[in-house]
């Protein structure tokens, strides 16, 4: 059958997981501080350990649609194997995993939200070909590049024969409006030499009330009289010649004028401040104030040349033009030399720095947004979410939850981690997290193979589980025992400890009003379901089997051999052997239904392994 859209495709893609919805249980050893109000008014952050899969899914209930900012840095599939970082995935495997992930991202991201995905360069082609495909391509934002390591060292060993990588990328995507952004300005890396005048007789104070006027939207004729009043007895001298006259030496100048950037200017060319000026009387003073008709203030020569086609006129002061926004290629974020230190958890590689995540958070949320890193390694991003105010989930399958995250968060939450970015937002502590863990699967197979509720589940727990597998909201009623979950005002669902009966389902009906309704589930019936026209009767487990995968602990490749622990964020590693030989078949038989010859052995080229390719 012929695509009839452009799309990504891979040995197994037919076969999506329809993963559990897992409770999610506070482990309250590991919470730790205040959990927050959960209004915004105080930053709050949970972290839950377990399969990034099942993690999501458990939290889509919740948090549907309420993620603002969404960042994740993946396995990067380049066979390499970390000691809390798991590397080596095959591409069709990897692309599963990714779609699988992304789609349910896709649905806790915010309308207004936007998802960052930092890449390198072996699978960033086709992830941007699936994202494509799930997010929209009209929905794509951006491919951020970031430098992030030098061309030196290591590197360069086989220079010879291939340009050492020095660079990922950052993919950008919205989800259906497109937020303000707030890029970070980046400082200038030297100054800019038109700026060569300095404005002498300007008092600082007075520099900061004509900044406030000039950044006006809505300014009037007082705003203009104001300025000029600021700006009488102002002259200016070039800054070659006060330099000779003030004896400041050229080593010492580059920082003289960052220092006093607030005085230095330059003049350009400028249409509309040009027309304007004209019009303006002749003040007895350098630079004045003229007011647009569009409410804004502008400064101009008043001794520019009135013949000349294009003078220069307007002025502009050079500490409003001292940042550059840095696009969509970033050289400026220090990535070496210490990163692997912060938060006072040693994780070397793969750890990205404070300032990054800063950059990316600050683009696009506001204090008390949602942020959202399930791939959370050692934690960085819940770190500096937490420092700038905002409300963060964090999942992570590996050891490194326990071991890195926790006492991170902990440093952060006391304000005693003061590196990173903590100088930079005046960081010194404050709110908590609750750290959270997956429940089993509600359903396990008995001795004889059948599915059965399984023994960790009764009373509350049961009721709990049943409402999330059954998209209610578990609100048990304190003074009705059947009204244990709702889907609306009307209608409710009872979880039966065991044995139906008549006499229950009769107790039951008379307490319900007309317009009620009732779902329950229990494990045996002894009644007549007709009889009670209100309430729907549903057998457990039977009720239950098929709804979703249950039994399934982790959703994830077969590792390098030999390698350590789980990927970072959770791609975990199942049994290998007779199981990875089935999925293996399995994938193959999903191929030949679907109509796609299965690989043939051969020998497959080594830049995309011949299983992921783009079909019109």
């Amino acid at each position: 059958m012929k695509p009839d859209k452009l799309e990504l495709r891979w040995i197994g893609k037919q076969e999506e997981p329809r993963p559990e919805p897992r409770l999610l249980e506070e482990d309250e050893t590991l919470s730790y501080g205040a959990s927050g109000s959960g209004d915004g008014s105080e930053p709050s952050g949970r972290i839950i350990h377990g399969d990034n899969l099942l993690a999501l899914k458990a939290l889509e209930p919740e948090f549907s649609g309420a993620v603002q900012c969404i960042y994740i840095d993946p396995p990067y599939n380049t066979g390499n194997a970390f000691e809390h970082y798991d590397d080596g995935v095959e591409h069709s495997i990897w692309l599963s995993l990714m779609r699988d992930r992304l789609k349910l991202l896709h649905r806790l991201l915010a309308d207004t939200g936007l998802i960052f995905v930092q890449i390198d360069d072996h699978e960033m082609p086709y992830l941007a070909v699936l994202m494509d495909e799930l997010f929209g391509r009209s929905n794509r934002v951006n491919t951020i590049t970031v430098k992030m390591s030098e061309a030196s060292g290591v590197k360069m060993a086989h220079s010879d024969k291939r340009l050492p990588k020095v660079k990922e990328y950052i993919l950008v995507y919205k989800k259906q409006t497109m937020p303000t952004i707030q890029p970070e300005l980046v400082p200038l890396e030297a100054w800019n030499d038109e700026y060569k005048t300095l404005l002498l007789g300007l008092e600082r104070e007075a520099g900061r009330e004509l900044d406030a006027i000039l950044a006006k939207e809505a300014a009037d004729v007082r705003d203009v009289e104001r300025c000029n009043e600021l700006l009488q007895g102002t002259r200016t001298v070039p800054l070659a010649q006060y330099f000779k006259e003030q004896g400041i030496p050229p080593k010492q100048q580059e920082a003289w004028k960052f220092d006093n950037a607030w005085r230095i200017i330059q003049a350009v060319g400028s249409s509309s401040v040009l027309k304007l000026a004209r019009s303006q009387p002749h003040p007895e003073q350098e630079i004045a104030a003229l007011l647009s008709p569009t409410g804004l203030v502008y400064l101009y020569k008043t001794d520019f040349d009135r013949n000349a086609r294009q003078p220069r006129v307007q002025v502009l002061f050079a500490h409003h033009h001292l940042f550059r926004n840095p696009g969509d290629f970033w050289t400026d974020i220090k990535t070496t030399g210490g990163v692997g230190q912060e938060g006072g958890v040693l994780f070397p590689n793969g750890k990205k720095p404070e300032k990054l995540i800063k950059r990316i958070i600050g683009m696009c949320t506001k204090p008390g947004d949602w942020v959202l890193d399930s791939f959370a390694g050692s934690g960085t991003t819940g770190a500096v979410a937490h420092k700038m105010g905002r409300r963060w989930l964090l999942v992570e399958m590996g050891k490194q939850c326990e071991t890195h995250i926790v006492p991170r968060l902990r440093s952060v939450v006391d304000g005693t981690d003061q590196g990173g970015v903590s100088k930079e937002l005046g960081w010194r502590g404050g709110g908590g997290f609750r750290f959270y863990r997956l429940a089993p699967s509600l359903l396990a197979k008995d001795e004889f193979g059948q599915w059965v509720v399984s023994p960790e589940y009764s009373g509350e727990r049961l009721a709990r589980a049943v409402c999330l597998l059954k998209g209610f909201r578990y609100d048990p009623d304190e003074s009705v025992f059947w009204k244990q979950g709702r889907s609306s005002e009307r209608d409710y669902l009872y979880v039966a400890p065991g044995l139906m009966t008549r006499e229950t389902a009769d107790l039951i009906a008379e307490q319900m009003a007309p317009d009620e309704t009732l779902l329950v589930l229990c494990r045996a019936l002894a009644l007549r379901p007709e009889d009670y026209p209100q309430i729907t009767f549903e057998k457990m487990p039977a009720a239950l089997v098929g709804s979703c995968d249950f039994g399934i602990e982790s959703y994830g490749p077969a590792i390098v051999p030999g390698a350590e622990g789980a990927g970072a964020g959770g791609f975990a590693s199942p049994p290998a052997g007779a199981e990875a030989a089935e999925a293996g078949e399995r994938a193959a038989r999903g191929m030949a239904e679907a109509g796609t010859p299965a690989p043939r052995e051969m020998p497959e080229p080594e830049d995309n392994g011949g299983v992921a390719e783009v079909k019109p």
